[in-house]
């Protein structure tokens, strides 16, 4: 992996973090052939309801479809400034089911939410990024918030996550893009995430693993530390991008040792100014 040139010593005296989810907290793989087997669940669920007007082969298309119609929509809404988040119900009634018997439509229309969190569990495998937990433990000893801002069409599943590793209480704040209606690089994004942990956007360091989604929503919000975490697909850029972060860094590890080396440096000296 090639990277920018680093500028971290523009990073600013982190009063806050404020991470994305997948790629920085957890590393995330789509499950083989998910597809198939949400397609299956989900005929079985129409069947049990009366509805047996799309067979699972039928169902499986239109899932692969619409999972190939979002990807190219995110990448899309990575271009306006204030791009909003995709609802529930047009997820399912523009993406998967446009061309579906209009009673099969109305059926996941009235169950998009739903159907949105099974499909979200069903999609992808979840751990715990290596050094994340001492970094959270890093940030506890020095009194620096940390919270959560994430794209996703599904927050509740990172909400789940989270509870079942036991890490809910290790963040002081989670912003999901369907939870507050708009999505990264749109700037409020970070700005709501700022708000929730009570620290101004400019004295937080926010950490994403894209540039066109978290390092342009970090230069656009005016963080004072904007960080790119390496994951899977950092370098598989949409377009090109005249943004660059401060700092990149490849993992949670990283990360820490870069918290606390800004720590050490930055903040001597501002307690000198402060007492002169």
């Amino acid at each position: 992996m090639s990277r920018t040139p680093d500028n971290s010593d523009q990073l600013c005296l982190p009063r806050a973090l404020l991470l994305d989810f997948g790629g920085v907290v957890v590393e995330t793989e789509n499950n083989v052939d998910w597809q198939a087997a949400f397609a299956r669940d989900l005929a079985g669920q129409m069947h049990a309801d009366g509805l047996d007007l799309l067979d699972v082969a039928a169902l499986e298309r239109d899932l692969r479809a619409g999972a190939k119609a979002d990807s190219r929509w995110k990448d899309a809404m990575s271009r306006p400034f204030a791009p909003a988040e995709l609802r529930y119900d047009q997820f399912w009634g523009d993406f998967v089911a446009a061309d579906w018997p209009e009673p099969a439509r109305r059926w996941v229309l009235e169950r998009a939410r739903e159907l949105c969190r099974q499909m979200g569990e069903t999609k992808q495998s979840r751990r715990t990024r290596v050094g994340m937990v001492e970094l959270l433990d890093a940030a506890d000893e020095v009194g620096v918030p940390v919270g959560i801002v994430s794209n996703t069409l599904m927050g509740v599943v990172h909400r789940d996550y989270l509870q079942a590793h036991s890490l809910t209480d290790r963040f002081a704040a989670q912003i999901y893009s369907d939870e507050v209606g708009v999505r990264k690089p749109n700037p409020a994004m970070i700005e709501l995430g700022a708000e929730a942990v009570s620290v101004p956007v400019a004295d937080c360091w926010y950490v994403g693993d894209n540039f066109d989604r978290d390092a342009l929503c970090g230069a656009r919000a005016g963080v004072g530390g904007n960080i790119i975490m390496e994951a899977r697909d950092t370098y598989d850029q949409p377009y090109d991008l005249a943004v660059r972060p401060h700092a990149i860094v490849a993992d949670p590890v990283e990360l820490r040792e870069l918290f606390l080396d800004v720590l050490d440096a930055v903040a001597p000296v501002q307690t000198q100014s402060t007492s002169v």
